[in-house]
């Protein structure tokens, strides 16, 4: 009187994400599952939820091209949360330590390429100062140079790395970003 075993159960995957076929609506893309849905697994989702979403979907890439460059700026992350791209801007702002001493404090030259351990050591030796590469406060790199440099640094910037606009270089003066140029 042995009991019979029960047969497996057989898991549809989807083919896009990998979730299984049930739980694709809460992966990190459900848009660019639907057309695999409809075409390998009709009965798992209800008709008016895959055709109301693609009839969007239709109606938004008749937008144009500036749908598709705000497509470009966004990254997708796990979950279908977005992440928009650093802006490429190069921000150098002045701190006062104690009475006479100020650093100089450059960040965003890694949004250009420029390798901030080697940009550190052409500052220090151009300036005859002490520079160094520092996490600042959003966990970003960022470069510290001492002395009060802001003014000639920009020349610098853009001499030595041309990739660097001139119009992509901002100061923070007062609490207010103003265009280096």
């Amino acid at each position: 009187m042995a009991a019979e075993k029960p047969a497996p159960v057989r898991v549809l995957y989807c083919g896009v994400c990998g979730l299984p076929a049930e739980y694709c609506e809460f992966g990190p893309d459900f848009e660019r599952c639907k057309p695999w849905l409809r075409a390998n697994a009709p009965g798992v989702y209800p008709d008016e939820l895959l055709a109301s979403s693609s009839s969007a979907a239709a109606g938004s890439t008749s937008a144009g091209d500036a749908s598709a460059s705000k497509q470009e700026e966004v990254k997708r992350l796990p979950g279908g949360k977005v992440k928009k791209k650093d802006k490429q801007e190069v921000v150098i702002e002045k701190i006062v330590r104690n009475k006479r001493k100020c650093v100089t404090v450059v960040k965003g030259l890694e949004l250009f390429g420029v390798k901030l351990s080697d940009a550190s050591k052409k500052l220090g030796k151009k300036f005859a100062t002490g520079a160094s590469v520092v996490k600042g406060p959003t966990e970003k790199e960022q470069i510290d140079v001492q002395g009060d440099i802001s003014y000639d640094i920009v020349e610098f910037i853009t001499d030595t790395w041309p990739d660097v606009p001139e119009s992509a270089i901002f100061f923070i003066e007062d609490g207010r970003k103003v265009p280096a140029a």
